[in-house]
Order: structure tokens, then sequence, then C-alpha cells
């Protein structure tokens, strides 16, 4: 399998060395869930289809299905984390700052989008849903191994994902909510860090980031193109390029 053959051969390049007070609206906002999605790697639900990485525990409700069959388990929905009732009242500008502060110092990342992007980055997703990503650390880098299956973004290390395949459990997850789209011009997203041994609040937004870049940056998304579907083609340190990340 290519895809196996290139992942191999990057992880011989990578190397181990390793206010929102202003706003009253603060209740808008429900009470969020237990620490239980921390110990989600034991939680692990069907293989996604290509037999690449397994999501983690994402929530409760397991409604929806892939075309191949598959089911993921789905996160918590966004009316149980915010009252939308009084979202509506607040501009994209007021509710970007509460969405984004909101998540600080809780293990969790709050980020948002233009809609218009987000619909480009469901566009080109569904076409080339893997990639790897370099996380600078020290003197080095590890790589981390992405998966896109909108509304979803995983990511994991690609070295667990070597040694354990589909048994690799996910280091960060991130869910896209669209539910203002229409009437804001707004998708929020979350960033949930299963384990905080792994990665920093920091590293996790950092990755969270970039893996969105490249979706919407032509000239990266040419790399992400050329990973997925010519994979023979792809040049790992053109990453690194991209990223001002030198070639070590």
């Amino acid at each position: 399998m290519r895809l196996r053959r290139i992942l191999s051969s990057i992880s011989n390049l990578a190397t181990e060395k390793l206010s929102f007070s202003s706003y009253p609206s603060r209740q808008i906002f429900t009470a969020r869930s237990s620490s239980s999605q921390r110990n989600a790697g034991s939680n692990l639900s069907e293989a996604l289809p290509g037999n690449h990485i397994k999501w983690a525990s994402l929530g409760s409700v397991r409604n929806s299905r892939f075309a191949s069959g598959f089911t993921p388990l789905q996160p918590k929905p966004l009316d149980s984390i915010m009252d939308l009732e009084r979202a509506k009242t607040k501009s994209p500008e007021e509710l970007t700052s509460i969405w984004d502060d909101y998540h600080l110092g809780r293990g969790h990342i709050g980020i948002t989008m233009k809609a218009q992007l987000y619909r480009l980055l469901e566009q080109r997703a569904a076409e080339c849903r893997y990639f790897v990503i370099p996380l600078w650390r020290g003197s080095g880098y590890i790589t981390m191994f992405a998966q896109v299956e909108a509304p979803h973004m995983i990511f994991t290390g690609l070295e667990d994902y070597k040694a354990r395949g589909t048994q690799a459990a996910p280091y960060l997850t991130s869910t896209f909510y669209t539910e203002l789209s229409e009437t804001k011009d707004l998708v929020l997203i979350r960033g949930d860090v299963v384990f905080t041994s792994k990665l920093t609040d920091e590293e996790a937004k950092w990755i969270m980031e970039t893996a969105q870049s490249f979706y919407l940056n032509d000239t990266r998304y040419k790399l992400l193109e050329r990973f997925n579907k010519h994979t023979h083609d792809f040049e790992f340190k053109d990453v690194l390029q991209a990223l001002d990340m030198p070639i070590l």
C-alpha cells in the first residue's frame, strides 16, 4: 500500500527529539461534559473506511453513518453546550470572542471560521481526507497523522498509527458546528485534547489551525492533494518548507 510506504518514509525523516468578562452573555453556555472524554483512548468505535484511525469517544450519540457502513461516535450537539436562542441575539464578533475565550484553560480549544471557508474545507476534504503535519518541539519535530470526515477532524501521532494501526488512539479531535452558518456566517470549531500528556492546548490549537490552512490555502492544498492523489510525487520536505521548518 503506497500510503503506508510513504508514512514509513516520513517517519524515517522525523526526529523524536523532542475577555470573556466583558460579555454578560456567559450564561449562553450550558453545563459541559465530564472529564471522561480525556480517557477516550479505551473507548474506540469501529474502524473508519480505508482501514485507518478509529474514532475516539466524542459523545454518546451514535446516529450517523458513512456511506461505507461505518458508524462514528458523535459529539454533543451544540445546543447542549450553548443556549442557541441567546446566541441569536449576539453579533458574529461577540460570538467569536465568547466562544474562543470560553474554552481557555478548560482542556478544550475554541476557534471559528467563516461559513464560506468551511464549505471550501468540506468540499476539499471529501476528496482528500488524510495528511501529515510536523509539530515542532525543541530541536526537532514529531509528525501527526490527520484524517477528516466532515464535520470532524481527528489527529494521532504517526508513530502510534504505525505501531497500532486502527488501534491507534487519537491525541486530538475537532468538531465543526454549522448551526449558525446561515444566520451568522460563522462556524464554531471545538477541539478536544484526548491525552493531555501528548499535547498541550497551545500545540492542539496550532495543529488545528495548520491542518485547516492546508485545505484553505490554494498553494498548501496542492501538497495535500498530492499526498492523497499522487502519493508517488509527494515529498515531506515540501510540507516542512511550507511551514518554514528546517529539513533535518
